[in-house]
């Protein structure tokens, strides 16, 4: 079992945050948050496109097992 990082995150620590921060800061995209960030949905999305997934069912469900998995395997 590989304990490092994923493929995701390793395709992730790539993209640019801090220029998506300023984007998100321009166009007020976090404007009324409740809990979901911007970059938390874009994560979300790009792990869907990235995985293939069809649906938002589809999507929860693997998210929620890799937490799982990682939970069980004492990964943070």
């Amino acid at each position: 079992m590989n304990l490092g990082q994923t493929v995701f995150s390793q395709l992730m620590e790539h993209l640019p945050h801090k220029q998506f921060q300023k984007c998100v800061a321009r166009f007020s995209g976090n404007y009324n948050l409740k809990s979901f960030s911007c970059w938390n949905q874009f994560l979300a999305m790009a792990f869907a496109q990235l995985t293939y997934r069809e649906s938002l069912r589809d999507i929860k469900a693997c998210l929620r097992s890799l937490a799982e998995q990682t939970l069980s395997y004492g990964i943070p």
